[in-house]
C-alpha cells in the first residue's frame, strides 16, 4: 500500500493542491492534523483537500477539534476522521488520536488533552495498525527549542501496541523527520506530503 503523509496544513491552501495533486497516486492519504489555524479556516483547508480521492484518514489537531474536523469533513465520502477509534483500508488497521497531547501553554483555543485522557483513547489501538496522532511520542521527532515535548502516553501505545508506521506532526521544527521504536517507523510529516509504502 502507498501512503501519502502529511500533517500541519494550517489553511495554506498551495500545500493542500499539492497534496492533492499528489495524492493521485496515492492508495490512501493520512493527514495527522492542523489544518486549521487556532480554530478558523478549517472548512476552507478540507474543502481543497477533498478532492482526493484516495481513502484518506484524518485526525484533529490542537488548531481543530475532532468534532470540528467531522462536521467539516462530513460531505468528504473518503474521509475517515478518527479520535479514539479505528478504520481498515484495503486489510490495513488505522488507529487515530487527535489534539495535541500533552496540553499546551496555548490558551483556550488550542485543542489538548491531558495524557491520562490520551491513554484511554490509545488502549483499543490494535497490534501492527498504521498509528496517527497529532503529537509525537516523547523522545521522538518532538523537539522545540532543543527539549523534548511530545507525548508519553503515545510512547507507551507505541511499545505496547507495535504500529507498523506511526503518524504525527505538531512540532514543526522536526517535519520530514523520522524515528523508530523498535520495528516501528515513526514520521513527522510536515505539509509537504511524504510517501511511504507499506
Amino acid at each position: 500500500m502507498r501512503l501519502l503523509l502529511c500533517s500541519d496544513i494550517h489553511c495554506d491552501f498551495q500545500a493542500a493542491r499539492n497534496l492533492v495533486e499528489q495524492a493521485r497516486e496515492a492508495d490512501a492519504v493520512v493527514c495527522a492534523g492542523d489544518l486549521a489555524v487556532m480554530r478558523t479556516g478549517l472548512q476552507d483547508t478540507v474543502d481543497v483537500l477533498a478532492e482526493v480521492e484516495a481513502p484518506t484518514v484524518l485526525v484533529a489537531g490542537n488548531g481543530e477539534s475532532a468534532d470540528e474536523l467531522a462536521e467539516a469533513c462530513k460531505d468528504w465520502k473518503n474521509a475517515n476522521v478518527l479520535h479514539g477509534s479505528g478504520c481498515e483500508i484495503n486489510g490495513v488497521s488505522f488507529w487515530g488520536v487527535g489534539a495535541a497531547i500533552p496540553i499546551t501553554p496555548f490558551g483556550a483555543w488550542s485543542y489538548d488533552i491531558d495524557e491520562i485522557e490520551a491513554a484511554v483513547l490509545l488502549e483499543d489501538c490494535p497490534e501492527h495498525a498504521v498509528l496517527v496522532t497529532h503529537s509525537p511520542p516523547y523522545g521522538h521527532v518532538d523537539q522545540s527549542g532543543g527539549e523534548h515535548l511530545g507525548s508519553h502516553s503515545i510512547l507507551q501505545a507505541i511499545e505496547r501496541a507495535k504500529p507498523q508506521l506511526a503518524v504525527c506532526g505538531h512540532m514543526h521544527a522536526c517535519w520530514m523527520q523520522e524515528s523508530r521504536i523498535g520495528h516501528t517507523r515513526i514520521i513527522n510529516a510536515g505539509p509537504k506530503g511524504i510517501w511511504v509504502d507499506l
